[in-house]
């Protein structure tokens, strides 16, 4: 199981980077699907080990963290090819002067 953990906690690491320093719009929201996937690599290790792996409860959270993954991504890239036609970059500080 640590092994489980260390590399869910590297894939979080390395998507929590990702999505801090890079300014692209593309790179950020891989960034955040990098971090879910680790958060739901951490469901199924934590699950696998439990008590009693006979109850899904991991399983049903990863699936509704997948779920809710696809959605996000979704929306995400709708919103990068919205900025994209209206500014013709995918920087995200060209977002920041949507305000007004």
């Amino acid at each position: 199981m640590k092994t489980y953990l260390l590399v869910s906690a590297l894939l979080f690491s390395v998507g929590l980077a990702g999505a801090l320093t890079r300014r692209n719009a593309i790179i950020v929201l891989v960034g955040v699907e990098l971090m879910l996937n680790a958060a739901n690599l951490n469901f199924v290790a934590f699950w696998r080990h439990s008590a009693d792996p006979r109850v899904l409860d991991g399983v049903m959270f990863a699936v509704f963290a997948i779920a809710v993954a696809a959605a996000e991504a979704t929306v995400g890239l709708a919103l990068v090819i919205a900025i994209h036609r209206h500014f013709k970059s995918a920087n995200v500080d060209d977002a920041s002067r949507m305000k007004g």
